[in-house]
């Protein structure tokens, strides 16, 4: 690593303890390009402002150390790493160097980052003191995120599957968010599809144009003519609930746009539009407007804030209690009022002992079509009254 000419007060630390489980087999030693993503990671890291390195190594640590270079970093082995990502965390901000001011938590899978972007918010954070420091890419929270020593004993009190969102909604108002151009931060390899998609790009600007040559300038990639009479649901998120509600929707012929940063109209034959930036201002016109937010904790808050600021007609949130109750303190603290809250259906869906995405999706729906049907009848009422 070459000798940098003043401390940035920063530690970086690499999660990468996962089992890997939705990849089958150790995603740190997969290649791209020439290296690994941990060694591509550890690569980008070197390049950028952080004093130090430290690794948290758990599923297959040993095979790992014997074929990964992490020379110049302090490895730490996680052996709780079965119970989830806050083990992880804990152990990495307690072997944060004593005289570091703040920690860099990266995700080992962020082979494409730029290390202008890491410097970006390391001078950011410098120059505002902010608690957390957040990347939006278009609108969507991304990773690295910056964390204040403050925060550490916040993070060393975590357990099980939980990231570093879990502390967010208690410091809504001493967190930074920095708009970057740079697509690295939502960029992570978590599936075979994914993998595919990036084996052969040897250098981030490989991959942008293929990702994103469908967005306009408007952000917006639409299918035929808009029609505002039909009412319409946004789904955000890519995950599998919201991709059975995307077909049940378009059964009952509601519009339906779907936002997501990297989706195209060619990989969701059943949506009308897909937008590419969390800006609801630039939804289309309709005769309702149906949000259901199924993004698995990436942009929950920000969506359902803009939902709700927005007027729509129904908000749902798609997570479990524990998740809905988080979601529901990070809102308040942002200064979403109870009367915005009540319109807040969480968790989404009518109660049919659903099990299963498509059943979720199925409840979801049914709840939206009652909404729908109910503001008829409040308009029918008030045009005769």
């Amino acid at each position: 690593m070459p000798e940098k000419l003043r401390s940035s007060g920063v530690t970086a630390i690499v999660l990468a303890a996962g089992t890997s489980s939705r990849m089958g087999s150790p995603k740190q030693l997969l290649r791209v390009g020439q290296e690994t993503l941990l060694e591509r990671t550890l690569g980008i890291l070197r390049r950028s402002k952080v004093d130090q390195i430290v690794v948290v190594l758990g599923h297959e640590a040993t095979g790992i150390q014997e074929q990964v270079e992490l020379t110049g970093v302090k490895i730490v082995v996680n052996k709780a790493y079965r119970e989830g990502m806050g083990t992880s965390l804990r152990e990495g901000v307690s072997n944060v160097a004593p005289s570091a001011r703040a920690a860099l938590v990266v995700l080992a899978d962020q082979p494409f980052l730029q290390p202008a972007t890491i410097d970006r918010l390391i001078d950011e954070y410098h120059e505002h003191q902010p608690q957390i420091v957040l990347p939006l890419y278009r609108g969507f929270r991304g990773n690295p995120v910056v964390l204040d020593r403050s925060v550490f004993p916040e993070i060393e009190s975590l357990s099980g599957d939980v990231g570093c969102r879990a502390i967010f909604g208690s410091h809504t108002k001493n967190i930074l968010k920095v708009s970057v151009e740079d697509v690295g931060v939502l960029l992570d390899v978590d599936t075979k599809a994914d993998l595919e998609k990036f084996r052969d790009a040897s250098a981030r600007l490989e991959i942008v144009p293929a990702l994103l040559e469908s967005v306009d300038l408007e952000g917006r990639n639409v299918r035929g003519a808009e029609v505002a009479a039909r009412p319409q649901i946004v789904i955000v998120g890519r995950e599998a609930v919201g991709k059975a509600l995307l077909k049940l929707a378009g059964v009952l012929k509601f519009m339906v746009t779907v936002v997501d940063p990297f989706l195209t109209l060619e990989e969701l034959p059943d949506a009308d539009c897909v937008l590419h930036t969390l800006d609801f201002s630039r939804l289309q016109a309709a005769s309702g407007t149906f949000v259901v937010v199924a993004s698995r904790g990436r942009f929950d808050e920000e969506a359902i804030e803009q939902a709700l600021n927005a007027g729509a007609s129904y908000v749902a949130l798609v997570a479990n209690k524990k998740r809905v109750a988080e979601v529901i303190r990070s809102l308040q603290a942002r200064g979403i009022s109870q009367e915005q809250l009540a319109r807040l259906h969480a968790p989404a869906g009518i109660d049919i002992g659903a099990d299963g995405p498509e059943e979720i999706a199925l409840s979801v729906l049914a709840e939206i079509v009652s909404e729908l049907h109910r503001h008829a009848t409040l308009a029918q009422n008030a045009t005769a009254d």
